[in-house]
């Protein structure tokens, strides 16, 4: 896997300040509906919600905001808690970190591949990110 150098990636570091902190707000707060997420600014490696960086160990990372656009990796349907039938997605944003999450429709016509876009960034619910699909996927075999 390819990492850009660290001179070129520190050239572009902002500060992480109020990463964790939601009472500090940002700088565009108008826009509430959008997935937050840290960049490494050593290696490049963009995660989400975490401390340290999972594949340098570094600890300076920047948050940046996310376009909101991704891929379905993985969904399951889950019958747990609820009085209806729901799904639980990973999606794999385009930016390059995987954010677990839930995709608007039928809990039964969400498949891997499928692309998403974001909706709202939490669900008053369950506080996760809610997706929906951009179009319908071509199947063959369906």
């Amino acid at each position: 896997m390819y990492h850009p150098s660290g001179s070129v990636v520190r050239q572009t570091a902002g500060s992480a300040t109020g990463l964790l902190d939601p009472g500090v707000p940002d700088r565009r707060s108008e826009d509430t509906d959008a997935i937050l997420f840290q960049r490494c600014t050593w290696c490049g490696t963009a995660m989400y919600h975490r401390l340290l960086c999972p594949v340098c160990q570094g600890s300076d990372l920047r948050t940046e905001r996310s376009e909101g656009a991704g891929t379905v990796r993985h969904s399951s349907v889950v019958h747990r808690n609820t009085p209806a039938a729901r799904n639980v997605s990973l999606i794999e944003m385009a930016e390059g970190f995987v954010v677990r999450g839930r995709v608007m429709g039928p809990p039964i016509g969400i498949h891997s591949g499928d692309r998403v876009r974001l909706s709202t960034a939490k669900d008053p619910v369950r506080g996760e990110p809610v997706f929906q699909l951009v179009d319908e996927p071509y199947r063959a075999w369906s």
